[in-house]
């Protein structure tokens, strides 16, 4: 591994050699170190004049930090600037993989490298590379590891905020582009399905990615062949699990089904993200999903997917169904994990849809 130990204030003449040395081995055209070093050091004379770091054991840290992953980004050929979430996502993982990495780690250094990618931005007026906080806002285990509680009073849908979504979702011409797809395209259909099972049925960001066409339910259905529950299979901690489907959805994913084998999209995985049935990438889906709600006009769309689930276990819970129940179609081990939702439970009935 690379390591660089020159401290920002250190020996004219060490820092003179490192340049040299960059000069003299690199060849023309290839990812040098120097680079992340400059943006590392520009971003942090910034915030000490600030007075925002103070402490040098932070310093260290965040130099530690920063020039773990510059080193892996250079030894892979990477520039800084071409940064994308997958690259943040496999420098992460390869630091110990999903069972030992510390999600307060992988808050800490895409934090960093998001700070560190806008003060380049400005210092240089190149575009803004957001691919750490885009990884950070689609990972919610890593987005909240330093809060003081993980599991914040969940944000939801009002009562009026839901029906406006459920009735923008389900109007044809509302299929205007979002997520950069044109209006009526096939892609623009699997957007707003899966943002109205994320809400009709209660799944997670992974779910969405993770279900398979075979999962979904018509048999015994009220109306034939509206889909009216949903199979999931297990992934991560989260175990398999049968879902209900709220009868609006159910029309929609019905027309997502159908468009799918008018056009022949192949695959198990039912909101693929080619018609050749490759799959729906994390980051990808997020920002999809986050543009469906903006272009509804739900407020504060940033991180509304996980609104719209709590929204779902709101509504199930309000109608009277039990906690054991709900938890179980939301795939939670502990039904005490629905306790936080009884604050939100106390508020008028016409609070939640």
């Amino acid at each position: 591994m690379v390591l660089y130990t020159v401290a920002r204030n250190g020996p004219a003449s060490a820092r003179s050699m490192q340049s040299t040395n960059g000069d003299l081995f690199e060849e023309s055209g290839s990812v040098g170190l120097q680079t992340y070093i400059d943006a590392f050091e520009g971003w942090l004379a910034a915030r000490e004049e600030f007075g925002a770091i103070r402490e040098q054991s932070s310093v260290a840290v965040y130099r530690c930090m920063w020039t773990a992953l510059s080193a892996w980004c250079v030894g892979r050929g990477l520039h800084l600037d071409a940064l994308k979430a997958d690259h943040f996502e496999a420098y992460l993982l390869s630091r110990g993989g999903t069972e030992e990495l510390s999600a307060r780690y992988a808050w800490r250094l895409l934090t960093l490298a998001d700070e560190v990618q806008l003060h380049r931005a400005r210092a240089t007026g190149l575009p803004r590379n957001s691919a750490a906080l885009d990884l950070l806002m689609a990972t919610p285990e890593w987005r909240f590891a330093n809060a003081s509680d993980k599991t914040p009073l969940p944000d939801h849908l009002h009562a009026h905020e839901a029906k406006a979504l459920v009735s923008w979702l389900l109007d044809p011409a509302s299929g205007s582009a979002v997520a950069g797809a044109p209006a009526h395209t096939w892609q623009a259909m699997r957007n707003r399905t899966a943002v109205a099972l994320q809400l009709g049925a209660g799944l997670t960001p992974a779910d969405i990615r993770s279900a398979v066409t075979d999962g979904v339910v018509c048999d015994g259905a009220k109306v034939a062949g509206l889909p009216w529950k949903i199979r999931l299979p297990a992934h991560g901690s989260i175990p398999a699990r049968e879902a209900p489907i709220a009868p609006w959805a159910g029309r929609l994913l019905r027309a997502w089904l159908d468009t799918r084998c008018a056009l022949q999209i192949t695959g198990p995985a039912l909101f693929p993200a080619a018609r050749s049935g490759r799959s729906w990438g994390k980051v990808a889906q997020y920002t999809a999903a986050k543009a469906v709600l903006a272009a509804a006009g739900v407020p504060e769309a940033e991180g509304g997917s996980f609104k719209l689930r709590h929204t779902f276990a709101l509504r199930q819970l309000r109608r009277g169904t039990s906690a054991d129940q709900v938890a179980q179609w939301m795939g939670l081990a502990d039904a005490a994990a629905l306790a936080r939702y009884r604050r939100v439970l106390l508020a008028p009935a016409a609070e939640v849809v």
